[in-house]
């Protein structure tokens, strides 16, 4: 019985550590819900810049905090979502996308995965290649000497 109420347990617990864990507090969200979805959704694309690795969405550290405020507070004004990335890439940078733009800076991001796999893909295609020309001269049997071919001219019978 106790190891079904512990594995239970530790299935609870599980489930509320995979689950995400939002930052936003209640005294930051706006009234209107189509702009409150639409900060939510911008805050998503936006990198706190305390932990690096978590949204703005998601961070509970006070930067991230006045950027979700931020966020809100320029989408109070009008602007649009691509207003407000502009306006936070103008301030703190490109760092500040979770996601990077694909510009001349920024291309090495982009590219150098599909270099790295085409190399790879290169490569493997030259070892095998190697491989395959390399396999027939060392299974291919030397030719039989005459005293071979005797020997077997006996063994199977047709001697003569």
């Amino acid at each position: 019985m106790l190891r079904k109420v512990l594995i239970a347990f530790a299935a609870a617990l599980a489930l509320v550590v995979a689950s995400p864990a939002f930052a936003v507090q209640p005294d930051e969200m706006l009234p209107d819900q189509k702009m409150e979805q639409r900060a939510r959704d911008l805050s998503q694309h936006l990198r706190c810049l305390v932990c690096q690795n978590q949204s703005i969405d998601d961070s509970d550290a006070g930067l991230a905090k006045d950027l979700r405020l931020l966020v809100r507070e320029r989408l109070k004004q009008g602007d649009s979502d691509g207003q407000v990335i502009d306006y936070l890439v103008a301030r703190y940078g490109e760092f500040v996308l979770l996601k990077p733009r694909f510009t001349w800076h920024t291309a090495i991001l982009w590219i150098a995965p599909a270099l790295v796999l085409l190399a790879g893909a290169i490569g493997l295609l030259a070892a095998l290649r190697r491989r395959r020309e390399l396999a027939p001269a060392a299974t291919a049997a030397p030719p039989l000497t005459d005293a071979e071919r005797k020997k077997l001219a006996e063994l199977t019978g047709q001697g003569g």
